[in-house]
C-alpha cells in the first residue's frame, strides 16, 4: 500500500520560490502516475500537475511556465518546482498517486502560501 510523505511547504513572497518534495515511505513497486493537486480556502481541490513514469507531464494552465514537475522512480519521489509565485497560488498542497491496479492515494498536504 502506498503512503504518501509531502514536505516543502511555507510561506513566501510572491515572485519567489519553493520547492515540493512527495515520497512513498513504503517504496511500493506498482505506482504509476504521481502528481500534485491543491485547495485553496472555500474553493474546491484542483490539479496543479501530473506525471507518468515515463515522465509525460501535464500542467494546470494557470501553472505553465511557472510550476515544474518531476520525479524520481526510483526513489518513488515526485517533486514540483513552484516559481514566480503569485498570491493566487496559496493553498494546501496535496500529493498524488495512483497504481497500476486503479487505485488511489493522497498526501496529508502541506501549506503554501504567497504573501502579495
Amino acid at each position: 500500500q502506498v503512503q504518501l510523505v509531502e514536505s516543502g511547504g511555507g510561506l513566501v513572497q510572491a515572485g519567489g520560490s519553493l520547492r515540493l518534495s512527495c515520497a512513498d515511505s513504503r517504496n511500493s513497486f506498482n505506482i504509476n502516475v504521481m502528481g500534485w493537486y491543491r485547495q485553496a480556502p472555500g474553493k474546491q481541490r484542483e490539479l496543479v500537475a501530473t506525471i507518468t513514469t515515463g515522465g509525460n507531464t501535464n500542467y494546470a494552465d494557470s501553472v505553465k511556465g511557472r510550476f515544474t514537475i518531476s520525479r524520481d522512480n526510483a526513489k518513488k519521489t515526485v517533486y514540483l518546482q513552484l516559481n514566480s509565485l503569485k498570491p493566487e497560488d496559496t493553498a494546501v498542497y496535496y500529493c498524488y498517486a495512483d497504481t497500476f491496479w486503479g487505485n488511489a492515494y493522497w498526501g496529508q498536504g502541506t501549506q503554501v502560501t504567497v504573501s502579495s
